[in-house]
């Protein structure tokens, strides 16, 4: 509880006169720094408390040459923030985990090229500490406006394009194509033969690297059936369609996410056909909100999309901290340069 309520407001040097110390040392720990001993740490923390001390964040930010701020930058327009849930799955995970470390979350959208120099230059205007960055294209010229800030940065996805070296690129990322292959190992498990793909765009690592998963799982097993879809679950539905009028006896079909699963559930439904009975389904992402609630559930590969945003933060917050060239991920609890997260098939009634 604190006891000011009207008045000046409090200043480091009462907060220092109330601790009994002196204002370099108030300082050292109002501004999160070291060498202070415990008792005394505590007395300057007490009177913050009791004085309803509040920093003051531009003098701090020239102590720690910290602000305390991390841009989170999706490279969709807004729509597809909106209308997509695993947008808000990672920005989730990526706010908790800021939240534990005190930071500042400060969100900008690429809708487009035309927004790659605003956001260059504003990462290299001093107002973030760091840059966290997923939903990529392979054109390669966001991840190049980002890096050109020079600012630490962090990808979600594999990032791609002219002059990605991805070993070089920090980023969290998936197991997409192993992902990928296991959906259709399960498909082929179950007798499906004319098994068809709903790719996400061309333009994203994902979508590729999910379109290799299927073929890799096919090799050998039956003819490639592709159908092109853009993650949304209207194309999902024009991607059952086409796929139908090219092979209408097609017996199953992997969905590179969630909703394209939901759009083909739908022109499915719609021509009579009966799921899985007729066309077994599966998606990929396992996102509670979509594959719980279609009819059937939906069959899919699960994705730890809140936990991704998470790993980002920490990886980031360890560069930060100098710690951030790799190593031993086993080491003081130190992760690798870029981190691949496994993903696991979870069956429901759709196939």
């Amino acid at each position: 509880m604190t006891e000011r309520t009207t008045g000046p407001r409090p200043t480091l040097e009462s907060v220092a006169a109330r601790a009994g110390v002196s204002r370099a040392t108030a300082s050292r720990v109002v501004n999160g720094g070291t060498g202070v001993r415990g008792a005394l740490a505590d007395k300057v923390r007490q009177a913050v408390e009791e004085l309803g001390y509040i920093p003051n964040h531009a003098a701090r930010t020239l102590v720690t040459r910290r602000t305390g701020a991390i841009a989170v930058i999706i490279g969709e327009p807004g729509f597809r923030v909106f209308s997509d849930p695993f947008f808000e799955r990672q920005v989730r995970g990526i706010n908790r985990e800021l939240t534990a470390h005190d930071a500042q979350l400060v969100l900008l959208w690429a809708e487009g090229p035309g927004d790659h120099d605003r956001i260059a230059r504003y990462l290299g205007g001093g107002h973030v500490d760091g840059a966290l960055a997923f939903s990529l294209h392979t054109d390669g010229a966001l991840t190049s406006a980002i890096q050109s800030a020079r600012v630490p940065a962090v990808f979600g996805g594999r990032p791609d394009g002219p002059g990605a070296a991805v070993a070089d690129v920090p980023h969290v990322d998936c197991d997409n194509r192993g992902g990928a292959r296991e959906a259709v190992d399960h498909l082929i498990a179950i007798g499906r033969r004319r098994i068809a793909h709903i790719a996400g765009p061309r333009d994203q690592t994902s979508a590729l690297d999910r379109l290799a998963g299927y073929h890799d799982a096919l090799a050998g097993e039956g003819e490639a059936l592709v159908s092109q879809g853009d993650f949304t679950a209207e194309s999902g539905a024009r991607a059952m369609a086409d796929l139908l009028s090219r092979r209408p006896d097609v017996d199953a079909v992997f969905a590179a996410n969630d909703l394209m699963a939901t759009g083909a559930l739908r022109t499915l439904r719609e021509r009579g056909l009966t799921v899985p009975a007729d066309v077994a389904v599966v998606g990929f992402d396992d996102m509670p909100s979509v594959a719980d609630a279609t009819d059937p559930p939906l069959t899919t590969v699960r994705q730890d999309i809140e936990g991704m945003g998470r790993l980002m933060v920490r990886l980031l917050m360890q560069i930060l901290k100098g710690d951030g060239d790799g190593g031993d991920e086993g080491a003081a609890g130190r992760l690798p340069a870029s981190v691949v997260t496994p993903t696991t098939l979870v069956r429901r009634a759709s196939a």
